[in-house]
């Protein structure tokens, strides 16, 4: 019969990097009153004898939670994750722990895992709610756990909210388009039943209105276009193309580009193409994408120094926090050909 192995205790690592239990405590809970030559010893003696920390034990001794509970609609979607890993990085360095759930962007499953989130007793939730309607808002109010609201805001809500400036940064867009001559501009939406992107449409619509430029035509083609929405090849293939595209999510800026090169339409000579969020593939695309950049890791920031300041026990009424996103000009964007301009 093997021999159990004895687990590595807090006791072993203090004694393999010659400082005491205390300290060690303070490494693992990543309190800012330890050395950085301590810090690093003692880490590498938790890293050479394996040591796991146990996270249960050191809660029960300090009568609080150090985990934070992470909603998300999809854990497919890029965005999410990116703000996931800024999130993860914050609680790093604060010394908490995030568990991180997805709700599939259906609102029933969306319940199910909010209610497992909250089984851990959370010291704070951050929640990015499938729909507008946000029904679980009343599950959380019921508890007293405070939480905040990133990105997709819901009609109503009592605690603290983080998003951009969505209005703003898609009207610039469309405003740069037109200082390139575009008239025949075309708005690629996921669903108009979420707010955020209504507010995108409403950007866009009200700069053209302003500016004397035909309503664009919005099309809504759900969540999973990354393959190529079928609605929008069709409108590519007729005699009154658009001359310019307007994707409103990453996953739809990657399902137009698809839709362009299978129509045969040459970005950006025949079509020009503004992409929403700014990865790596945007970049590496030729020609890379012209996109509204949205500010991912200063969200995660933001949102996080909100959840701990209402854990710390901030009573000041709701915030709501709204952030500037920048476009940047790329090589997917460029005047129409003539003629095209009408």
């Amino acid at each position: 019969m093997a021999r159990k192995t004895a687990q590595i205790s807090i006791r072993d690592v203090a004694e393999a990097a010659q400082v005491s239990v205390a300290t060690v405590s303070n490494v693992v809970r990543s309190r800012k009153n330890v050395s950085d030559a301590v810090r690093a010893r003692v880490n590498d003696a938790i890293r050479t004898l394996n040591y796991l920390p146990d996270r249960a034990a050191m809660q029960l001794r300090e009568g609080r939670n150090r985990i934070i509970g992470v909603l998300v609609p999809s854990l497919d979607n890029p965005f999410f994750t990116a703000i996931i890993a800024c999130l993860e990085e914050c609680a790093r360095k604060d010394g908490y722990d995030i568990i991180v759930a997805s709700a599939g962007e259906e609102p029933v499953y969306g319940s199910s895992r909010l209610k497992a989130l909250l089984s851990w007793r959370p010291a704070g939730m951050i929640i990015l709610p499938n729909d507008d309607y946000f029904a679980d808002a009343s599950i959380l109010d019921a508890t007293s756990i405070p939480y905040v609201v990133l990105d997709r805001l819901p009609h109503s809500c009592m605690a603290d909210t983080v998003a951009v400036e969505n209005e703003q940064s898609a009207a610039e867009a469309a405003a740069y388009l037109a200082s390139l001559g575009h008239r025949r501009i075309l708005v690629v939406a996921t669903t108009l039943s979420l707010a955020n992107i209504r507010e995108r449409c409403a950007g866009i619509i009200a700069f053209c209105a302003q500016a004397g430029l035909p309503v664009p035509q919005v099309l809504e083609v759900g969540h999973h276009a990354e393959e190529g929405p079928a609605a929008l090849t069709e409108m590519l293939t007729g005699s009154n193309i658009p001359t310019a595209i307007i994707a409103l999510t990453n996953s739809i800026t990657l399902g137009a580009l698809r839709c362009l090169y299978q129509s045969g339409c040459n970005v950006p000579d025949d079509v020009s193409l503004v992409g929403y969020d700014d990865y790596a593939w945007m970049r590496a695309t030729q020609p890379p994408i012209t996109a509204i950049r949205q500010p991912v890791e200063e969200m995660g920031v933001q949102s996080w120094s909100r959840l701990m300041h209402r854990i710390a026990g901030e009573s000041a009424a709701p915030m709501q926090v709204r952030l500037p996103c920048t476009l940047a000009v790329r090589g997917s964007t460029a005047p129409p050909k003539t003629g095209k301009m009408s």
